[in-house]
């Protein structure tokens, strides 16, 4: 089962504010580099949607309501939404703050069957918690996922055993997870639009032009992922990032760089395992991305020795002093059991 929240951020925020029901509400700060973080329902049939430039936004629905994203208030939601959804298995795989894949194999909840599941599932978002969510049923991740998507907003899909071949062939190639812009490109040089075209092609011929990428294209053509819902998937890295909205120089770019960090430490605490590797990341005004990463002997323990780490990379930009920058990000990653950590020696 894959349960993906609708328009989530925006919908927390119309739940949490009567005066934001019923309007085009964009979860986004309002400047000349921002981006959409979400947008309402109300707000996408004007065009806006995701990722999309703050500005553009704005331009498509002059009348539409701003709002700077409360990630600490989303997050805390999600935990809600993730406590409805162990009712009924311990097989969770978070993808995000709104969306999941859950094994419903077997049901501790007593229900009988995954629709079952689903529909109470929904029922109890609505009642506890004031919001809608859509849900996808099928027999592996990636038909649950496509048909999470089919009925939304506040939708119910169910792809049965019998039922593959006929809801895949017709499908669009870029529904096929992998399958980007540029992919998406090639496969259209080579006539191949649909996910029928893809299974109407012998193996050979994909991975002859794709590569290993070439066998899942094939695979997925015919609905089979052998994919397994993982449960607590450990945390790879965290990170936060800030776009200026003038260019700055890389002096000036400090400031913002320690807020991140703070913000990105906090967040780290969470988890019970240790970052070793800082990770500084700017973007010039020319749009070169540069990132610098330093992994000492022992990792930071204390916001402070983060905060020293990440001004040493700063200071290992090496780049003209002229050069401005139009983004910093600041990140921990390659994080490892701290209990392990605690009885690690030093080499030396």
């Amino acid at each position: 089962m894959h349960i993906d929240m609708d328009a989530f951020y925006a919908s927390v925020e119309q739940r949490d504010r009567p005066e934001l029901r019923g309007k085009p509400v964009v979860v986004a700060w309002l400047g000349s580099r921002s981006v959409v973080c979400a947008a309402s329902y109300e707000a996408r049939k004007f065009g806006i949607r995701s990722a999309m430039p703050a500005l553009t936004a704005e331009r498509l629905c002059p009348s539409a309501i701003f709002t700077p994203p409360d990630f600490s208030r989303y997050r805390a939601v999600s935990q809600q939404i993730r406590a409805i959804f162990a009712r009924h298995t311990d097989l969770i795989e978070p993808l995000s703050l709104d969306e999941a894949y859950l094994d419903v194999t077997s049901i501790k909840s007593g229900l009988n069957s995954g629709l079952e599941v689903a529909e109470a599932i929904r029922l109890a978002v609505r009642q506890e918690l004031n919001l809608t969510c859509s849900a996808g049923i099928a027999p592996n991740k990636f038909l649950a996922k496509i048909a999470s998507d089919w009925r939304k907003p506040d939708g119910l899909f169910e792809v049965r055993p019998d039922m593959i071949h006929d809801f895949l062939m017709p499908l669009p190639v870029g529904k096929i997870p992998g399958v980007g812009k540029v992919t998406e490109e090639r496969l259209g040089h080579l006539g191949i639009k649909t996910v029928g075209h893809v299974f109407a092609l012998p193996l050979a011929v994909l991975e002859s032009n794709f590569g290993t990428f070439g066998k899942r294209l094939f695979e997925l053509a015919r609905g089979i992922d052998d994919s397994s819902v993982t449960v607590d998937r450990p945390t790879q890295s965290i990170s936060a990032e800030d776009t200026f909205g003038t260019d700055i120089s890389l002096e000036e770019t400090v400031p913002t760089i320690l807020k991140l960090a703070d913000r990105v430490w906090k967040e780290s605490q969470e988890e019970n395992r240790s970052p070793r590797t800082v990770v500084l990341k700017l973007k010039t005004k020319e749009f070169q991305q540069i990132t610098r990463s330093h992994t000492p002997i022992h990792p930071p323990s204390t916001l402070d020795e983060f905060v020293e780490i990440a001004n040493w990379l700063v200071a290992k930009v090496d780049l003209p002093d002229s050069t401005r920058y139009r983004l910093a990000g600041i990140g921990l990653s390659n994080f490892t059991d701290a209990s392990l950590e605690a009885f690690q020696p030093s080499l030396f």
